[in-house]
């Protein structure tokens, strides 16, 4: 068709955002769309609609910057949260739509909506609320939406989406922090057991700035360990105990979790008066168990990390030689080929390389001494070699100190890895990792050189402090395990306390049947016995129940004598029956769940004790040196998008784990 003569039209009037991609001109009567990308000529008649311009668009080669065949592809689908392309027949005349399934956040279903590139419609709203999950998820800068790199690539990627900008990202963020606060407020109100809470402080990276973070820890409904933070507000350093004890019970009191809650974990350092003015406001309610004896629980994990720092602080110039020993070997290539020349030569056997620690991480410097050790007789062949570079080399006291030493800090690494690394870090599986450690120190505590001794005694004096606030929660919790029940006890105890183990153990078997009937008398099964005797008495007809049901007294009798002959409880069954065979891979939560019926009130207690975090530090940072710090994306924030941020990425990611 000849277009010389040809006028464009004002595309003012024309309200299709396909227009952007045509210019609409007219030639004669007739109206003819040309592609500004291929100039192919369409009809442009108001008549023909303009799904035949939106399909040209997607089959357009010319159109680069805002194709989508580039964008995606099949190798790019994920198992869970991908992105699922649909299919384009190229020869379909018929109108097509392509469809992205969006990527769900969120658990309860959301309304069916896609994006239609095809037609240029967009969900706007919904793609803000996945920018500012991604936002929180991977702890990105807020300001990342007014980024120049960031604009252009969304820009290429889909020109009609409205990038956001900081301030409305930070405002998506706190609604999606409602949203899901909302969520786990349903949790709660639902929880068949009760709530352990942990508390941590952390601090950001910029500044003095202190926070505190709280996460409450339980057992569901499918008797799956769960973990939900619940707080992250900022604390002055000016705060008295007073003040910290009443930041803590208003977050508890805001979640309405004070009822419900069963024990707090602190770190070994937290002061014993924030704790009990905590556990007195609780026990005025009746709202602990035991009258909170299992209430204050420190952290396990921390504990090892005091003692391994004790263990460090004492060997700092042995450390700080090896250090400079390993420096020198590694300060040329000759010295490093000498070095292996020895080794050979002394008939070396390790595989371990030589190399300096990292301070930030105290198991870093236990790897570093533990491979020295093993090249000690190659130190001291450099040494006659090269006297004046190796001052630095140990004597043989120092030596043998180490040794010792290193194996202290060896078993601390050991615990620790079973305390993170565990498949199911239920409470139970802290005894007698707990109880090596104290046979072990009471074992340091006799070596006859006062160097050892002396820190030994010094470790031990930590152990002592926690063990006699966490030891009866261990304990019980090793009870409910029922590969042991009372016989770990049993094992252990003697050779801690010799002959007074018996007291003990009847000590803590008095704790065991306390809690166990606190339990009872809660217990939906109880309960609902004693509803069945108030109808009785009352003579006001039940749920289901017929008035005149000539067997209510009947009922009452068999209430009467089961009371009377003693029937056996949960508990007694319980450790009357033998032991289940141990294997690595069991899952006490999932054993429970099995023999819930077998033992209602049993459970009940089972779950409530088996939930405690009796170590509250995340796997990847166990072995830190130092606390907690704040992104430095984040600390310069508002505390209350701090703690929106914070909370929500927790939920988020526990979601998607889900």
């Amino acid at each position: 068709m000849d277009m010389s003569d040809a006028v464009i039209v004002n595309s003012s009037r024309l309200k299709s955002i396909v227009w952007n991609d045509f210019d609409r001109v007219k030639k004669g009567d007739t109206f003819v769309a040309i592609c500004r990308h291929c100039k192919k000529k369409l009809s442009g008649s108001s008549t023909s609609g303009t799904s035949h311009l939106r399909n040209h668009l997607i089959r357009c080669q010319r159109r680069s910057n805002h194709g989508v065949a580039q964008y995606f592809s099949a190798k790019d689908k994920k198992k869970e949260g991908s992105l699922a392309l649909v299919t384009i027949d190229q020869e379909q005349k018929n109108d097509e739509v392509l469809s992205i399934v969006n990527l769900r956040y969120e658990q309860e279903q959301i309304k069916s909506e896609h994006v239609g590139i095809g037609s240029n419609s967009l969900d706007q709203r919904r793609s803000q609320f996945d920018l500012a999950r991604m936002i929180i998820l991977h702890n990105y800068p807020l300001a990342m939406v007014e980024h120049v790199g960031f604009k252009i690539f969304v820009r290429n990627l889909q020109p009609l989406f409205e990038l956001a900008t900081r301030n409305k990202v930070e405002a998506d963020c706190m609604e999606i922090y409602a949203k899901e606060k909302q969520k786990v407020y349903e949790i709660f109100d639902k929880l068949p057991g009760k709530i352990s809470v942990s508390a941590d402080v952390w601090t950001a990276s910029e500044d003095d700035a202190a926070y505190l973070s709280l996460a409450a820890h339980y057992i569901d409904e499918n008797w799956q360990l769960k973990k939900k933070n619940l707080n992250f507000v900022t604390i002055d350093p000016s705060y008295t105990e007073d003040m910290h004890s009443e930041v803590i019970m208003n977050c508890l009191m805001d979640w309405d979790i004070d009822r419900k809650l069963f024990s707090m974990i602190f770190d070994s350092f937290t002061s014993d008066n924030i704790v009990e003015r905590i556990r007195d406001r609780l026990s005025q309610n009746r709202f602990l168990y035991c009258n909170g004896q299992l209430f204050d629980v420190r952290c396990a994990v921390d504990l090892l990390n005091r003692m391994a720092h004790d263990a460090l602080e004492a060997l700092c110039e042995i450390t700080q030689k090896i250090r400079e020993s390993i420096r020198y070997v590694k300060s040329s290539e000759a010295t490093q080929a000498t070095f292996n020349e020895l080794a050979d030569e002394v008939q070396v056997e390790t595989k371990k390389c030589l190399c300096i620690d990292n301070p930030l991480k105290w198991n870093s410097t236990y790897f570093m001494l533990e491979a020295a050790l093993e090249y000690r007789k190659v130190f001291s062949c450099l040494r006659d070699r090269d006297p004046v570079n190796m001052k630095f080399l140990l004597s043989d006291p120092e030596w043998d100190r180490l040794i010792t030493v290193t194996s202290f800090l060896k078993l601390f690494v050991e615990v620790t890895n079973v305390f993170t690394r565990s498949k199911y870090p239920t409470a139970n599986i802290f005894f007698p990792e707990i109880c090596d450690i104290h046979l072990q120190l009471i074992e340091w505590c006799k070596n006859p050189d006062e160097y050892i001794s002396s820190l030994a005694l010094k470790m031990r004096k930590k152990f002592e402090e926690y063990w006699y606030k966490c030891s009866s929660g261990l304990a019980v919790a090793a009870m409910l395990d029922p590969r042991f029940k009372m016989k770990l006890l049993e094992y252990y105890y003697p050779q801690l306390y010799g002959d007074s183990a018996t007291e003990l153990i009847d000590d803590v078997f008095e704790c065991i049947k306390s809690l166990y009937n606190e339990h009872s008398i809660v217990s939906p099964l109880a309960s609902s016995i004693d509803q069945g005797l108030d109808w009785q008495a009352s003579g006001i007809s039940g749920s289901g129940k017929d008035s005149r049901d000539r067997l209510m007294g009947f009922d009452k009798y068999l209430h009467e004598t089961c009371q009377a002959e003693g029937s056996s409880s949960d508990l007694d069954k319980y450790l009357e029956e033998p032991l289940f065979p141990r294997n690595v891979d069991f899952n006490v939560l999932n054993w429970w769940k099995v023999h819930t019926p077998r033992y209602p009130i049993l459970s009940m207690m089972a779950r409530n004790i088996l939930g405690i975090p009796i170590s509250k530090v995340a796997a990847e940072s166990r072995f830190d040196t130092g606390g907690r710090v704040l992104d430095h994306n984040w600390s310069s924030l508002p505390p209350t998008t701090i703690q929106a941020l914070m909370c929500s990425q927790d939920w988020i990611r526990s979601g998607l784990e889900s």
